[in-house]
């Protein structure tokens, strides 16, 4: 599998490009500010891009998404739960002090049915609590549970997304966290945000922020 990541000043997101090294089909995941260095490593591979795929449609996550629909003619995905943010970007932006203008239509929202790149393919999970339409993007060979999943900010290294924004809800997001991404596999490999990569194994045992849920969890029970 062919991986880009890139992230840039100020909010220094993740962006990725993801590509079948056979086909050379690709995605691009969260175009952000970075999305003219993801360009760059579009052509750098030769790719050929078929999908612009949203984790989720904060200001970051979303601002470079005209630059590249407009140099790539590929349609763009999102959650329908996320519209609403989606269609008020310029507002986002006015909120952190930045001017962004507003990016295109969303093309398709995702139904939860594998999205195919090449040889490989793209399962949607739903995984609300940062905003209410988060998803995780599990890639990995068609026909095969994917071991590399693009997160948004859903889950960090050590940490977990905020829900002090609109929308954000701190229960459903460790429910989120715990019940739809762990049930995915320790080794799976997570690509968050924001951020290193870790894996699904590393944080189940050692964030402090899951342990401190399922501390309270099982004393509930």
């Amino acid at each position: 599998m062919i991986l880009e990541v890139r992230a840039v000043p100020p909010f220094y997101k993740n962006g990725f490009v993801v590509g079948c090294e056979r086909t050379h089909e690709a995605v691009v995941i969260d175009p952000g500010d970075e999305a003219d260095e993801l360009l760059g490593a579009v052509r750098d591979h030769g790719l050929d891009v078929v999908h612009i795929l949203l984790t989720h449609a904060h200001i970051d996550h979303v601002t470079g998404v005209g630059l590249v629909k407009e140099a790539l003619d590929a349609p763009v995905y999102l959650h329908k739960d996320d519209l609403p943010l989606y269609e008020h970007t310029v507002q986002q932006g006015q909120m952190f002090g930045f001017t962004v203008q507003q990016p295109p239509p969303v093309d398709v929202f995702y139904d939860l049915s594998p999205i195919h790149v090449g040889d490989y393919e793209v399962r949607v999970h739903h995984t609300p609590g940062h905003c209410p339409g988060g998803v995780c993007l599990q890639v990995g060979k068609k026909g095969e549970a994917g071991t590399h999943l693009f997160v948004g900010d859903t889950l960090f290294a050590g940490s977990i997304g905020r829900t002090d924004l609109p929308g954000g809800n701190h229960e459903v997001l460790m429910r989120s966290i715990t019940s739809v991404l762990f049930a995915l596999g320790d080794a799976a490999v997570v690509h968050p945000g924001h951020g290193p990569d870790t894996t699904i194994g590393r944080e189940r045992q050692t964030n402090p922020f899951v342990l401190e849920y399922l501390s309270k969890s099982t004393k509930t029970i």
